[in-house]
């Protein structure tokens, strides 16, 4: 009786302590941050299906897709989301990598795969220039051209 009694004091103090976290906004906390993981976890099971030799090379296209997007959320949770202004052509690029992993891991490896993911990736590296450019370029514009006056003004005798 007294180890019966036991395994049900132990129970309750866990239980206590489950209700007590989530009280304190512990588990509000880790699913806010960790949300992502349930995005990621399908596009790993996917893959571990298809190099388990289980399901067809079709599914890599779905997972690349997943594992791309998941990894877009874990850095808008961990940089705010916000950055989402510079990352949204991820959503066209993890299209592109599923459609690669398609093109590589494929017997019949189709150029049509190979060639929809270069131009997808080609459309979304562009998007990602023009956004750059849009919002962090200016910057980059002024720091080249101080870089470039200061270099004039070191390199030449001074002709005033």
């Amino acid at each position: 009786m007294a180890r019966n009694n036991y395994s049900i004091g132990l129970l309750l103090i866990g239980i206590a302590v489950i209700l007590l976290l989530g009280k304190l906004g512990v588990f509000a906390a880790l699913g806010a941050f960790l949300w992502p993981v349930f995005v990621l976890l399908p596009g790993l099971v996917f893959h571990f299906l298809y190099f388990s030799r289980i399901v067809p090379v079709g599914v890599l296209v779905p997972g690349g897709i997943l594992i791309t997007y998941s990894l877009m959320f874990f850095y808008c949770n961990l940089f705010g989301w916000d950055s989402m202004v510079y990352l949204w052509p991820g959503f066209i690029f993890g299209v592109a990598v599923g459609l690669y992993e398609l093109h590589i891991f494929s017997a019949r490896s189709s150029k049509g795969a190979f060639t929809a993911a270069m131009v997808l990736s080609i459309i979304s590296g562009v998007f990602f220039a023009f956004t750059f450019m849009f919002t962090v370029g200016v910057y980059f514009i002024a720091f080249v051209l101080i870089a470039v006056g200061l270099w004039l003004m070191m390199s030449r005798r001074r002709s005033w």
